[in-house]
């Protein structure tokens, strides 16, 4: 492992530090960030992104796309968990927290907007950073992005009839422009480019070699997303902790727990560990830039809709990081 790698955690600390820092301080720099923005997708944030996925595309092997077929169980957990399951757990334990617990504290119209928020990020399953994470567990590279692809199709059907749903609205216009901006940037554009380069790379040693030598590229990609994400939200996290710390609860909690079911129903059926921890990671992960945009077009910019999916973005990184350890150490475990 590399220096990058080994302390990865520590430097997604000072990330995280140094964005709040930036989005207070320095603030026309964040502002300058921000503006860079098209169809509620950041572009700058969108190039590290980038940057971070492409390594990983790089190891995409076209030639084993007929082995998939082989390995239908991952798929369907990933299927099964982020329709089935996971929008539904996430509004429950929005309306358990935000209608009771918290009660005291929230009062009723803020919750129900905090409440609308989680539930537009539990029906969004990640498209973009569950690359990163793949790549950190040593994810199959094929299959992860067999998983993404018909998640993003199921997506383009099941989204909006499952937010119309839980939320109780009928005018519920899907950002049609941010899904299929994300789509091209996060994955098509990366996959043609990894494909291109594997083709002139030619053989598999040199292909690996490539990976290893720009894998430290990627992590340092992640390094400077988080600092920027925290930096857009500095002047939030400051003025608004108290708030911040009860939205992230539910959201802590839904993403260990839909893990833990994905996790372990991947281990009590066999599935391999370079299938089983993307496939579990996906569901846990958030395809936040979908999540935003709908809750700014339906609840607007300073809501407390947009609030909730923004701190789901905070809370997302040192979140998925702790499990991707936790993946990491048990791959012994798994067949």
């Amino acid at each position: 492992m590399s220096i990058f790698e080994r302390y990865l955690s520590l430097w997604i600390a000072l990330a995280m530090g140094a964005g709040i820092l930036l989005g207070n301080f320095a603030p026309s720099v964040i502002t300058a960030i921000a503006a860079t923005e098209v169809a509620s997708v950041n572009l700058v944030v969108a190039v590290l992104i980038w940057a971070m996925v492409y390594p990983m595309m790089v190891g995409v092997d076209p030639a084993s796309l007929r082995d998939v077929a082989k390995q239908p169980r991952g798929l369907m957990i990933t299927l099964v968990v982020n329709w089935l399951i996971k929008p539904f757990t996430m509004a429950a334990l929005a309306v358990l927290f935000f209608q009771y617990v918290f009660a005291p504290w929230i009062p009723p119209e803020d919750a129900m907007q905090y409440i609308a928020g989680l539930i537009l990020l539990g029906a969004a399953p990640c498209t973009a950073m569950v690359f990163v994470w793949s790549q950190l567990t040593r994810g199959d590279e094929t299959y992860t992005l067999l998983q993404v692809s018909v998640n993003d199709l199921i997506m383009v059907i099941a989204f909006a009839p499952i937010v119309a749903f839980l939320l109780g609205v009928t005018d519920l216009t899907v950002p049609w422009s941010t899904l299929v901006l994300s789509v091209v940037l996060f994955i098509a554009l990366p996959l043609v480019a990894g494909l291109l380069t594997r083709k002139r790379l030619g053989s598999a040693e040199a292909i690996a070699a490539f990976q290893a030598r720009v894998k430290p590229y990627s992590v340092v990609g992640l390094i400077v997303t988080v600092m920027i994400l925290f930096g857009l939200q500095g002047q939030v996290i400051v003025s608004k902790p108290f708030i911040i710390v009860l939205i992230a609860v539910p959201i802590i909690l839904q993403s260990y727990g839909i893990f833990a079911i994905a996790y372990a129903a991947a281990f009590a059926l066999k599935v391999p560990h370079r299938i089983a921890a993307p496939c579990a990671l996906i569901g846990t992960s958030n395809f936040f830039e979908l999540a935003v945009a709908v809750a700014i077009s339906l609840f607007g910019l300073n809501s407390g809709a947009a609030l909730a999916t923004v701190v789901g973005v905070l809370v997302e990184v040192p979140v998925m990081l702790t499990l991707v350890a936790f993946a990491n150490r048990t791959r012994a475990r798994f067949s």
